[in-house]
């Protein structure tokens, strides 16, 4: 196993010109393997400033934000800054039509006036270490893959265990890289009391709504701000009202001093998933297909949404953050698809497999993959389809699935629920899934209670009475998924753990082939929710013929947008008045105040609310989106058009400064003017 380490370590030092600029998201303990091209992109601290063990660095003032986010720390007194459309849960759950944060905004001019929120956490990154010799010692080459994935757990669970040493506010997670070909343990202290500080207005922190999302130029002052509090110790503790704010090894200071085109940039967060190694069947299929049956579903779902939302406040805040999740995946699915075909990234894929394949014959390991993949794809590809219908038409019905897990959580359900809209939205699903989906895959419950009804529609009378049928909602819920679980999804089970192995070989070929070949490509590992550093500039770009976007936003671009008759556009009177007087304060540039921009750093789902930092490791903006035309980039980057979308750090200044009266925290944060 050292030899398979030391293997890839040659391969990443030894391999470098071929990589596309700016691609690339790069573990922080591997860092000192790419400093020497970070600092010459203009990059002015060390290896160890961004990451080290035995000193604080840039990495302990970045946290996991909750399940799916990251964060990061902007005072010496635990203050945070992610997005609001991170903390928008936690806003919605606070809100009410008599005090409605969500359209309002919410600001604590005093520590008392801090919110709680039960069940939301962060995760600061104590350490990350190569494991692999651990994970697989007493592998043997003879094994079986199952008793191999037995030993790999075995393994990882003992060292966990040992990093933990029994701490319930540390967690530790070995998780494999590559394909399965390495294995690093990562070891958090998770702090539980993380309190609400502040959130501007919705039409300011998702001003332009599903419009705007994942789209440029972009006028979203997508901010929160939390607290982290700690026990006297400054060590982790359960909510206590008695409980102090944390006190962070490091904290990032903020650049107001602004910013240029051209300028370094560097991300760090936790990007959740990105497949760059992927077969290029698996892309198609993600393009061709899956996407736009799963677009065409949401769609559905949305219309029905907004048709109530639109005509009812209370409705509105109780979908709020319900619309949105759904809204979020449907938008970046086009663009990943288009993106995908403009790329020609299927094409470019299956020219590389044929020069792969070539290559590989008379090699053991590799001899005849390019062939096995395309059949076992072409096995899954209607299965796949039918668990995509699953997940996004029968299982999308909330009250199936509130029943399905056997009503847990039923006062938090039915705050948020309006069973008109669920109702419509089964009707919709279930016509689409009994149409799309062949007879032959439909579960036969699911064909009874059709011919017994006659219709979805009467279906959907039987179900949605004047007091929601939960007996039958549960037993959809089972029998639909029963059905799935035994007769779908063992195939797809089997034909993913052979896909496993086959990746896990795959990608050492790539590596292998790039080597042999001189092809000059430094891989770097897929994003799997774990910490990673990108770096880029800050760099307009050309969507289209005749186009070009520049690299920033500003305030005037909200009023040009600013519309009383929608709610997504409608900003506060008070930004207006603000604007009108020119009234920007100590944040002015240009006669405006800058409010987003775009830069070139590799970035995915998970990196929403990541610190967007300058040369010297300061803070100039916070993550929050992708341009729609470079969505792709989980699966294939392209320098020319990828761009993440920042807010710049200077709007969310000026929001908190003149619209919000809260200098209070401005006081606590350490401003470079």
């Amino acid at each position: 196993m050292k030899k398979l380490i030391l293997f890839f370590a040659l391969l990443l030092a030894g391999a470098s010109s071929g990589l596309r600029a700016d691609e690339g998201m790069w573990l922080p303990s591997e860092i000192l393997k790419k400093i020497k091209d970070i600092q010459s992109k203009g990059f002015k601290l060390s290896a160890e400033d961004i990451y080290s063990v035995n000193k604080s660095s840039l990495k302990d003032a970045v946290v996991r934000f909750g399940g799916g986010c990251t964060g990061e720390l902007i005072s010496s007194q635990g203050l945070l800054i992610t997005n609001h459309h991170c903390g928008y849960g936690q806003i919605q759950q606070h809100s009410s039509v008599e005090h409605d944060y969500l359209t309002d905004g919410f600001w604590a001019m005093s520590r008392a006036e801090e919110l709680p929120n039960p069940g939301l956490s962060v995760s600061f990154l104590e350490y990350m270490i190569d494991v692999t010799d651990d994970v697989m010692k007493g592998y043997k080459p003879s094994m079986t893959e199952e008793k191999r994935t037995e030993l790999v757990n075995k393994n990882s669970k003992k060292i966990e265990e040992k990093a933990v040493k029994g701490n319930k506010y540390l967690r530790a997670n070995v998780r494999p890289i590559y394909y399965g070909n390495q294995y690093f343990l990562f070891v958090y202290k998770v702090y539980t009391d993380v309190r609400l500080v502040g959130a501007p207005p919705s039409s300011i922190g998702k001003f332009g709504g599903d419009t705007d999302n994942w789209m440029w130029p972009r006028h979203t002052g997508d901010f929160s701000l939390f607290r982290v509090y700690a026990g006297a110790d400054n060590e982790p503790a359960e909510y206590d009202p008695n409980n102090v704010p944390f006190q962070p090894k490091r904290f990032f200071k903020v650049n107001a001093a602004g910013i240029s085109e051209g300028d370094f940039t560097m991300v760090y967060g936790f990007p959740g998933r990105t497949n760059e190694y992927l077969f290029s069947d698996a892309v198609k299929y993600t393009a061709l297909i899956s996407n736009p049956h799963k677009i065409a579903l949401r769609t559905l779902r949305l219309d029905i949404q907004k048709e109530y939302m639109n005509k009812d406040r209370a409705i509105r805040i109780k979908y709020a953050s319900k619309n949105a999740g759904v809204s979020n995946a449907w938008k970046k699915w086009q663009g990943e698809a288009k993106g995908i075909l403009k790329m020609r990234a299927i094409e470019n894929k299956q020219d590389f497999e044929a020069k792969f394949d070539k290559w590989a014959e008379g090699k053991a390991e590799y001899e005849n993959l390019v062939e096995r993949f395309k059949e076992l794809y072409a096995t899954i590809e209607e299965l796949s389809l039918v668990q995509d219908y699953q997940t996004e038409a029968l299982n999308a019905v909330e009250l199936i699935s509130f029943a399905g897990r056997g009503q847990r959580g039923a006062e938090r359900f039915y705050k948020d629920y309006h069973m008109p809209i669920d109702k419509a939205s089964f009707v919709a699903l279930y016509n689409a899934y009994n149409k799309n989906i062949a007879d032959k895959y439909k579960a036969p419950y699911f064909k009874e209670q059709l011919q017994k009804y006659g219709s979805v529609e009467a279906w959907g009378n039987a179900l949605f009475t004047e007091q929601p049928n939960m007996e039958m909602a549960a037993e959809i819920y089972k029998q639909t998924n029963d059905y799935f679980k035994a007769n779908i999804a063992p195939t797809l089970e089997a034909v993913n753990k052979e896909l496993a192995i086959m990746y896990r070989a795959y990608m050492r070929g790539q590596m292998e082939y790039n080597e042999a070949t001189k092809g000059g490509k430094l891989f770097y590992p897929d994003a799997n929710s774990t910490l990673r550093v990108a770096y880029g500039q800050v760099k307009g770009y050309k969507p289209a013929d005749a186009i070009y976007y520049t690299p920033v936003s500003s305030l005037d671009g909200v009023i040009e947008k600013d519309n009383p008759e929608i709610y997504d556009y409608n900003i506060p009177q008070k930004l207006r008045d603000l604007h009108a007087a020119k009234d920007y304060g100590q944040w002015e540039v240009n006669g405006s105040v800058p409010v987003a921009f775009i830069a070139t750093n590799h970035t995915s789902g998970g990196n929403s609310g990541s610190p967007v930092l300058d040369a010297n490791g300061n803070l100039i903006g916070v993550n929050f989106d992708r341009v729609w035309e470079g969505t792709m980039s989980d699966v294939v980057y392209d320098p020319e058009i990828c761009r993440n979308i920042a807010l710049d750090i200077r709007f969310a200044l000026f929001v908190i400064d003149k619209l919000a009266g809260a200098n209070h925290l401005l006081d606590e944060m350490e401003i470079l003017k």
